[in-house]
């Protein structure tokens, strides 16, 4: 695997060319930024940029002026290959506040063990349905502290506009959801995006996370798609070098609220 031209690929396929994660979404180019506009509860914010430090702080500027307008919050997506290199000091100094640093990660389709099942007593469904979304809803307060009505409303919205872009599953114990995950797909190249994998305190270290990524490495194989690609936080990244993924990058959430 060419590191440096995956990683061109990753930036040409899916952020420079970027396209709508949800119905109510919508990919706006502006000059030398790519950013996602969106009502209701998707994601807001920037994708790709590419512009030297002469212009950047104009253009930090303008895309703050551009959100603010529409009184939105929004996310500055910076990776660690991004210029120019002291963006995320510009992007601190004009008032975004950063979130945990994660790893972009790479695997290829047939490189993760497509075999890895559930312990025993554990089964992994799949979610078609508002019930369905619900016990993943349920899953990720429980394993990340976290609300969750984003994620329900995305979720909900995606398998109703465009259900072949998503694959949802979560893992039961009985009755129990025990861990839950997604996986979003992108028509068109070669990436499928592995996101949302929690497993609820008391049920982790026993093989849930894994089986829940080879369950999708299978789903994006039957799809055609080449790559999975996971933002990792530094619980997950030892498990996925585990199963073949390589990292590329860092990516850091950049938040601005007006």
């Amino acid at each position: 695997m060419d590191h440096t031209a995956l990683l061109a690929l990753f930036d040409r396929e899916l952020r420079e060319q970027a396209r709508p994660d949800g119905p109510g979404a919508r990919v706006e180019r502006a000059g030398e930024v790519v950013r996602q506009v969106a009502t209701g509860q998707e994601w807001n914010g920037v994708l790709w940029s590419a512009f030297d430090e002469a212009a950047a702080d104009a253009a930090i500027a303008e895309q703050i002026a551009h959100y603010t307008g529409l009184g939105l919050a929004f996310e500055w997506k910076l990776y660690g290959h991004d210029r120019p290199a002291d963006l995320g000091q510009r992007l601190r100094a004009a008032g975004f506040t950063p979130e945990p640093e994660e790893t972009l990660m790479i695997g290829e389709v047939g490189e993760p063990a497509l075999d890895a099942e559930p312990p025993q007593g554990v089964r992994v469904e799949p979610v078609t349905d508002p019930t369905g979304v619900d016990l993943v809803a349920d899953v990720h307060e429980k394993a990340f502290g976290a609300d969750s009505s984003w994620l329900r409303h995305q979720l909900l919205a995606r398998l109703s506009a465009d259900p072949d872009t998503v694959v949802a599953v979560v893992a039961m114990a009985g009755d129990e959801p025990v861990s839950a995950a997604r996986m979003e797909l992108v028509p068109g190249t070669r990436f499928a995006g592995l996101w949302g994998g929690g497993t609820v305190e008391g049920w982790r270290g026993r093989g849930i996370y894994r089986a829940l990524v080879a369950h999708r490495a299978r789903a994006a194989a039957a799809r055609g798609y080449r790559y999975l690609q996971v933002d990792a936080s530094s619980q997950s990244r030892p498990i996925l070098e585990r199963l073949g993924f390589t990292p590329l990058t860092t990516t850091t959430p950049y938040v601005y609220t007006p």
